[in-house]
C-alpha cells in the first residue's frame, strides 16, 4: 500500500470517530431505559391505621370491638343472673310465661326427643320441655335436655331451680358451659331440636350462631327461635318505645339495682334484625322455612322462628 493511500485511510478513520455520538457508561444495575419514574422510591407514609384493623359490632347503641362484645354481654348477665327471672315478670307483667308456654307447645316435642337448649342458663325452657313431656307421655317419657349457656351464673341459677321442677339430680337434664357460636362438644347430625330463646341477640355473630344450629341437628331435625321483633303498627310502637326506653332501665334500676344493664337489653332489642331479615338468614343455613319462617306474638314484640333441616 502507498504512503499516499495510507495516510488517505487514517484520515477517514479520524473523521469516522469525530462522528460517533458520545455514549454515557450505565451501571450495570440499571435498564438503558430507565426512567426517573422508575427509580426506587421511599416508603409511603403510615396513615397511622394498622393493616388488620379491629373488625367492630355493637353492643346495644354503642359500636365497640367485636373480640371484646362476649366479655361485655357476660358482665351484664354476671350482673342480672340473680334477678333474670323476676325482672322478666316485671318488665312483661308476665307475657314472657305465655310466649315459653306457646313456644313448647309448638315445638311439641315427642316421648324420647333429645333438645340442645341454648343461652338458656336459668333453664325456662328447658323446665317447660321437661314438663310437656312428662304431663304428655308420663313415664314413659325419655325426653332428656342439656342447657348451654356462657355464663357460668347464669347456669348456676338454673342448676339451683332443677330441684323446684322436680329434677334434682336428674339423667334428663345436664348443664353445659359453652359459646353458641362455637359448640364444639356437640357433634354433627346428634340431636333432635334446637332451641334459643332471648338469647341468640347477644350474640357477635349470629349468623355464626345459626349454622352451628344446623350442624348439630340430625336430618328431620327442627331449630326454633323465641327472640323479641319488629312492632310494625306505628301506635303500638310508640308505646312500645316509650315503655322500652322510659319504664324498662328505671324499673330495672329499682329492682335490680342495675339501669345500665337493662338500658343495653332494650338497645339490644333495636339492634336485632327485623323478622323478614333473620327469616332469611335461617334459610340462607341450610334450613327450610314452613310459610313465611315465623310468627309474630303481641303484634311483633316477640316472635317464633321456626326452620327443619331436611
Amino acid at each position: 500500500m502507498s504512503t499516499c493511500t495510507r495516510s488517505l485511510l487514517r484520515s477517514c478513520a479520524r473523521k469516522a470517530h469525530l462522528s460517533l455520538p458520545a455514549t454515557r457508561l450505565v451501571p450495570a444495575s440499571r435498564s438503558l431505559h430507565t426512567s426517573p419514574t422508575d427509580a426506587p422510591q421511599p416508603p409511603p407514609l403510615s396513615t397511622g391505621t394498622p393493616e388488620h384493623a379491629s373488625k367492630t359490632t355493637h353492643f346495644g347503641f354503642k359500636t365497640v370491638p367485636e373480640d371484646v362484645k362476649e366479655n361485655l354481654v357476660g358482665q351484664v348477665f354476671g350482673n342480672v343472673a340473680s334477678k333474670y327471672d323476676l325482672m322478666n315478670d316485671v318488665m312483661s307483667g308476665g307475657v314472657h310465661r305465655l310466649w315459653k308456654d306457646h313456644f313448647i307447645r309448638t315445638l311439641a316435642p315427642g316421648p324420647k326427643t333429645e333438645l340442645l337448649d341454648v343461652a338458656g342458663g336459668t333453664g325456662d325452657i328447658a323446665f317447660r320441655f321437661l314438663d310437656y313431656a312428662r304431663n304428655l307421655y308420663g313415664a314413659a317419657s325419655q325426653a332428656k335436655v342439656t342447657v348451654v349457656d356462657i355464663n357460668p351464673a347464669m347456669l348456676e341459677v338454673g342448676k339451683q331451680r332443677a330441684p323446684q321442677f322436680g329434677y334434682r339430680d336428674s339423667p334428663q337434664i345436664s348443664f353445659r358451659e359453652g359459646n353458641a357460636e362455637h359448640l364444639e362438644f356437640v357433634a354433627d347430625n346428634s340431636v333432635d331440636a334446637y332451641t334459643i330463646a332471648f338469647g341468640i341477640r347477644n350474640c357477635t355473630h349470629v349468623d355464626q350462631v345459626v349454622r352451628e344450629a344446623y350442624r348439630v341437628l340430625k336430618p328431620g331435625g327442627r331449630f326454633m327461635c323465641l327472640e323479641f321483633g319488629r312492632v310494625e303498627t306505628p301506635v303500638i310502637k310508640s308505646i312500645y318505645d316509650l315503655y322500652s326506653f322510659e319504664v324498662i332501665p328505671a324499673v330495672g334500676g329499682i329492682v335490680a339495682n342495675d339501669r345500665d344493664s337493662y338500658q343495653y337489653l332494650v338497645e339490644s332489642i333495636r339492634k336485632f334484625p327485623p323478622q323478614p331479615e333473620f327469616a332469611k338468614m335461617i334459610k340462607d343455613a341450610g334450613f327450610t322455612l314452613v310459610g313465611k319462617g315465623w310468627e309474630d306474638l303481641t303484634f311483633g314484640v316477640a316472635a317464633i322462628h321456626s326452620g327443619f333441616k331436611l
